[in-house]
């Protein structure tokens, strides 16, 4: 936990075994597919070379699964002491890092709009499928950053910042006001990961994931999984609604 505050970043090693993330690469790879298409169809393909957005939308079960099996008791308890409160998906994508064809995320930036302090307002969570290693691009990350507004000179970030460099199955966590930058792949193989933001509950999440399952399957879920989708925060849409005992309610008590 000290380390996430100081240095704003840690990696948890060997989270997911690696024959599951094999299984979640080839179906990352049919969701790659799915989103170019849509990509090119609709003119924003220029940049977005490698990028996978909302992966719950594709409608693959082993996303779902995946999900309950990265925030196991211990990952959620050191989320938890991180935001001082419960807190939801407000992204859940992925990415290919391709040779020598850097998308957006090569650019260093932070993922958050704002610069929030001292508050944890957004954290990113970033599950490597691949090995990252330094020839694949792994993720440059400027320690102590997120403590500060401004955004670094490139010549300061790329000569102090360092590298995120793990094992297929290892997770990254790092504060979303910590500027970072991709890296360039400079071999024929691909660098994938999942890419998952987190935010408190009353943040509005960039895709609406219960109503994209559907409210019935999310039921069926379990409860760790409903709150990680936002299904104790979502927003009534009438009276009926609105008047629910605590535990029936959209926005359930102690969210915040």
């Amino acid at each position: 936990m000290e380390l996430l505050k100081e240095k704003g970043w840690e990696i948890i090693p060997q989270v997911l075994e690696v024959d599951f993330c094999d299984k979640i690469n080839l179906s990352v790879e049919k969701a790659y597919l799915l989103c170019r298409d849509i990509q090119q169809k609709n003119g924003i393909d220029q940049v977005t070379d490698g990028t996978i957005h909302h992966l719950l939308a594709v409608k693959d079960e082993i996303f779902l699964k995946a999900l309950d099996t990265i925030f196991s008791e211990s990952i959620l308890e050191k989320i938890a002491q991180y935001f001082g409160s419960k807190f939801i998906l407000n992204s859940y994508g992925a990415v290919k890092n391709l040779k020598s064809k850097p998308s957006y995320v090569a650019n260093i930036h932070r993922d958050i709009r704002f610069f929030t302090e001292n508050l944890p307002f957004m954290l990113n969570v970033l599950i490597m499928l691949d090995d990252f290693t330094i020839e694949r691009g792994a993720t440059y990350l400027l320690s102590g950053s997120h403590l500060k507004p401004e955004k670094p000179e490139e010549n300061r970030f790329y000569e102090n910042a360092e590298r995120a460099i793990g094992k297929k199955g290892d997770v990254l966590l790092f504060d979303s006001n910590l500027w970072h930058a991709a890296g360039i792949n400079k071999t024929d193989e691909e660098r994938r990961a999942i890419t998952i933001t987190l935010t408190k509950p009353f943040m509005k999440q960039q895709l609406d994931y219960c109503r994209v399952i559907g409210y019935g399957k999310v039921e069926n879920l379990s409860e760790k999984t409903q709150q990680l989708l936002g299904y104790f925060s979502r927003t009534p849409t009438n009276l009926e609604e609105w008047y629910q005992p605590p535990h029936k309610r959209f926005y359930r008590p102690q969210q915040d």
